[in-house]
């Protein structure tokens, strides 16, 4: 089985983040979406809010699972058996700081990691911007799945 791990904070979810997700089942035979805890990082969304809005989003499709992890990814991806990390890519700033990462663990481990480019139509997004939107009381709804509701 092709397992491979997306993860983030997703802190929302973003439709940038849906469409890796989507894209990645057709690559894979399961995508683990992988919420990494940081207590050091202040999140906008409680950690079970930001499950549920993807649980939610991806509720009609099997090949997705959620779970939340500690530590280094490579770690957790062997714990789970997952051989690649899936990461989306907006722009060359991307590509350098995910390139680093990605280095960095397969020199550490064997573990791939598959790179996608964003769709044009959802390249801007990023979830800071999207807390941003929230703050300032826009309409954070064209940014994100219909799962993602403020309370």
């Amino acid at each position: 089985m092709k397992r491979a791990i997306f993860p983030g904070s997703f802190d929302p979810i973003t439709l940038g983040h849906y469409d890796i997700i989507k894209r990645g089942i057709k690559l894979f035979d399961e995508v683990i979406v992988a919420i990494g805890i940081n207590s050091e990082k202040k999140y906008m969304f409680s950690l079970e809010d930001r499950k549920r809005f993807i649980e939610d989003a991806f509720k009609d499709h099997r090949k997705v699972k959620v779970v939340t992890y500690e530590g280094l990814t490579i770690d957790f991806c062997k714990d789970i058996d997952a051989q690649f990390i899936l990461r989306g890519l907006r722009n060359p700033a991307d590509f350098e700081f995910e390139k680093a990462i990605a280095h960095t663990n397969r020199k550490l481990s064997k573990i791939e990691t598959v790179f996608l480019l964003t769709a044009a139509k959802t390249s801007y997004i990023s979830s800071s911007i999207v807390r941003d939107v929230i703050r300032n009381n826009g309409d954070y709804t064209v940014l994100v799945p219909e799962s993602v509701k403020i309370k």
